[in-house]
């Protein structure tokens, strides 16, 4: 059994090369046995502390468990990370483990490079405007990601609910040659800008339909329990929404609420990730067209991801049988 760590993870997932190959995974299926089992907590915080398994199994090839804490006070209370993860891999055939690998940097490239993907289909080529909703962790990577699909980007803007964190953020950026400024004026932000991401633990929306301009992709990151929410009721009826699985409908508010009021219905996701790589559907159809996809995860993103490391670290190509 190997220990694969997070510089080596970083090295290895680099984004234009993990986005082709989640690109390739989305050619065939879903690894055979999925699931997600997520256990709560209250917290102090108003946000429940979370702990969440993802197992994913492609018989005669992979076995992968993704576990995963969010707590979201232990910044504040512990001084330690809110999110912790460990990925652990397994011989397919012989249910051995072969490797356990940092849960961080695992998820800060998969939820990125999934994001990258969408974008890379829905967003549109000549975009330059993009604004970072959110400074946390992931934040970072998810403009990295997004501006490796879209290079012709000349502008990133970041809005944080603590402004002082935007500023930290934009000048990180800055010293890796990125353009970026913090802002304090969401709706100004939003209503100019190109590609949108918002990674927040928001329960209330903050980004506002109303206010995109033609031609935006919206890229939402957050949201990942039933009571979490990023974007208002007027960016599901302006756009055209996507989602990278259909499971993700189950579980995010951003479509809990929306669906059960009738502000649009489960017919009206025209597409996942699955379907647009496949050309079983087509993505963007005109320059004005406003489009959102909802970024669920999965532990088929998990597996395809750990699948594509541990093929790496170990000098293969990427390969996955998976089908069903």
């Amino acid at each position: 059994m190997e220990v694969i760590g997070a510089e080596r993870v970083h090295e290895l997932l680099e984004f234009e090369g993990l986005v082709a190959a989640l690109r390739k995974a989305h050619l065939g299926g879903m690894p055979k046995h999925t699931d997600r089992t997520m256990y709560s907590e209250p917290n102090p915080s108003g946000h429940p502390d979370n702990f969440i398994i993802l197992p994913a199994w492609q018989p005669g090839e992979g076995i992968l468990a993704k576990l995963t804490t969010s707590f979201p006070n232990n910044k504040v209370r512990h001084g330690v990370s809110n999110v912790n993860s460990t990925y652990v891999f397994m011989n397919g055939e012989t249910g051995v483990t072969e490797s356990v690998i940092d849960g961080e940097a695992m998820i800060f490239r998969k939820t990125s490079s999934d994001s990258a993907l969408g974008s890379s289909i829905l967003s549109r080529e000549d975009a330059e405007t993009f604004l970072m909703i959110g400074a946390g962790n992931l934040a970072p990577y998810l403009v990295e990601a997004h501006l490796t699909v879209r290079p012709n980007i000349k502008t990133v803007r970041i809005w944080n609910r603590t402004h002082e964190n935007a500023v930290k953020l934009a000048r990180l950026l800055g010293e890796k040659g990125v353009s970026a400024k913090a802002t304090e004026d969401l709706d100004v932000a939003v209503a100019s800008a190109d590609i949108i991401s918002s990674a927040t633990m928001a329960s209330s929306p903050h980004l506002k339909g109303a206010l995109l301009k033609p031609g935006a992709h919206v890229d939402l990151v957050g949201s990942f329990t039933p009571e979490m929410r990023e974007a208002d009721d007027d960016v599901l009826r302006r756009a055209t929404v996507f989602v990278d699985h259909r499971q993700t409908t189950e579980r995010s508010g951003e479509f809990l609420g929306p669906f059960e009021r009738g502000v649009i219905a489960l017919d009206d996701i025209k597409a996942d990730l699955f379907e647009l790589c496949q050309g079983r559907a087509e993505g963007r159809q005109s320059a004005d067209e406003i489009t959102v996809m909802k970024n669920g995860g999965g532990s088929h993103m998990d597996y395809y991801v750990a699948k594509y490391l541990v093929d790496r670290h170990n000098g293969r190509e990427f390969s996955t049988t998976c089908s069903s």
